[in-house]
């Protein structure tokens, strides 16, 4: 028995509400699996810090390998982000984070003159945040956004070298 003679056997009712029953489960869908990114708290920063943030936010690249910026909710000179889901977000002015007690040479890669530390976060993405910078600069990369998961920062180096002094 074909669907067109399955629904012929229905009563009218039910077969008019058929095809707007289904677009109705169609949009229910969509709507749940339409994932909104989180709001990103933008830090407090230091004085001294907030100028060299704000003029890292003007200098950010528009993209990041391919990813468009599209800067997170509250607006603010001391976030930034790129790409929708997953997103690499960018919070400069955060306090020193304490893993950099711990050894800070250990896991810290060296990109472009900019050096980093590194942690990995609860959803297997990874942390960076700047050292001897005269302010902190986070990059957070969530798992599988890229192939290699420090390829952002290098899109991310010149603007902070031109903007964040070295030095603490």
């Amino acid at each position: 028995m074909s669907l067109t003679s399955r629904l012929a056997a229905l009563p009218a009712p039910v077969r008019w509400l058929t095809l707007p029953a289904v677009l109705l489960g169609g949009i229910v869908l969509l709507t749940a699996a339409w994932q909104v990114p989180a709001d990103v708290t933008p830090p407090a920063p230091r004085p001294e810090a907030a100028g060299y943030c704000a003029a890292l936010d003007k200098a950010l690249p528009r993209t990041v390998l391919g990813h468009p910026r599209e800067d997170p909710s509250p607006a603010s000179p001391y976030t930034a982000a790129w790409g929708s889901s997953p997103r690499t977000v960018l919070r400069c002015g955060i306090d020193r984070p304490g893993y950099l007690d711990d050894d800070p040479l250990r896991s810290s890669p060296e990109i472009n003159d900019v050096q980093w530390g590194m942690s990995r976060t609860a959803d297997g993405g990874y942390r960076f945040v700047t050292t001897l910078r005269k302010a902190y600069v986070e990059v957070e990369v969530p798992a599988g956004a890229y192939p290699n998961y420090s390829d952002p920062l290098s899109s991310l180096t010149d603007a902070i070298k031109a903007t964040v002094p070295d030095g603490l």
